[in-house]
């Protein structure tokens, strides 16, 4: 079972703080197991109600504040770190600190990084707090670590659309920790760079190559199938971080300009039942998080892409170029 700790008192007092008499509170899928504990210490100890939002939620870029405005005074948002963005509420971001009980899966990690001198380390927000004495392990170990902020990160974090705190290192390989393989592929794809996943919750260290190549054979067979698309729908996301209206009013252009048809659908959630209506399509452009197309695609019947994808569709980007799609704040 995953072992997270957060800081209550941060809460209590912001609340106190803020005086605020109804507060909202927003987790990601992993966490909403405590949101009862939580909300019942906090309704205990300041007599403020509290809201749950019960909606999924993907991210910083993905708050409850456009539908809590004028009805929490305050919105505390867990797991996720603010972005450059502007929030509709006063928001308290609580990071969500995964408890790391030893360092045996870096040392596990050690052997995938033989011969390699300058390491980049990175992770996501859950495990920020132990970039320092990952930082301090692998320095005992003879390696120069290197980090740096990106746009809206801190040194060493990456985002599921955001992977500037990786580009333009100088090391030889790079060093995730944390769980799942779309971070790390991003990572690889972004830099072209050895990457080795220390995963605390597999407590497995893996190289990031051969998941690598599998999802660009699955990438490059959507790739493939879309090239006979006629009729495109352009997919914008309502969330205000994941938005991107210019750059779909742009394709919309380079589609047309293409000779093909191409549709704007405007929507909250992405998921196979809300594009059953457009079935006449003959394939999608995802817009909005980046993850959806590559993550979710065989849930779908019609090949969804990136908007770098349908660049290769056009003929506007030669595959050996291809990249991972980004949202840049």
């Amino acid at each position: 079972m995953t072992n997270y700790q957060f800081n209550i008192h941060q809460i209590l007092n912001k609340i106190r703080e803020q005086g605020a008499k109804i507060v909202g509170l927003q987790f990601p899928e992993g966490l909403k197991v405590h949101a009862t504990e939580l909300a019942h210490k906090i309704e205990d100890e300041t007599g403020a109600m509290v809201l749950i939002s019960g909606d999924p939620c993907y991210g910083a870029c993905d708050l409850s504040d456009n539908v809590m405005e004028g009805m929490v005074d305050l919105l505390v948002h867990f797991g996720h770190t603010p972005l450059p963005i502007d929030y509709k509420v006063p928001t308290l971001f609580v990071e969500a600190h995964y408890q790391l009980e030893s360092m045996e899966i870096l040392k596990e990690a050690l052997k995938f990084l033989e011969g390699k001198k300058k390491i980049g380390l990175v992770t996501t927000t859950q495990h920020l707090h132990f970039l320092e004495d990952a930082a301090h392990f692998l320095e005992e170990n003879g390696m120069e670590v290197l980090m740096k902020a990106g746009v809206g990160t801190l040194p060493g974090q990456v985002l599921g659309c955001n992977f500037s705190s990786v580009q333009d290192l100088p090391v030889d390989a790079f060093l995730y920790m944390g769980s799942g393989n779309f971070h790390p592929l991003g990572i690889k794809l972004s830099t072209q760079k050895p990457v080795i996943i220390a995963d605390p919750y597999l407590n497995q260290a893996r190289n990031i190559d051969e998941f690598t190549d599998r999802i660009l054979r699955i990438r490059f067979a959507r790739i493939t199938r879309a090239k006979e698309a006629n009729k495109f729908g352009i997919l914008i996301s309502s969330k205000e971080g994941q938005c991107r209206w210019e750059l779909a009013k742009d394709l919309k252009k380079m589609i047309y300009n293409e000779g093909k048809e191409a549709y704007l659908i405007f929507m909250n959630e992405i998921n196979p039942p809300s594009l059953l209506p457009y079935m006449d399509l003959d394939a999608f452009i995802v817009t909005a998080c980046p993850r959806i197309a590559i993550d979710d695609s065989k849930m779908y019947k019609k090949p969804l892409l990136t908007p770098q994808e349908l660049e290769i569709v056009l003929g506007r980007r030669e595959w050996e170029d291809y990249e991972m799609d980004e949202i840049k704040y």
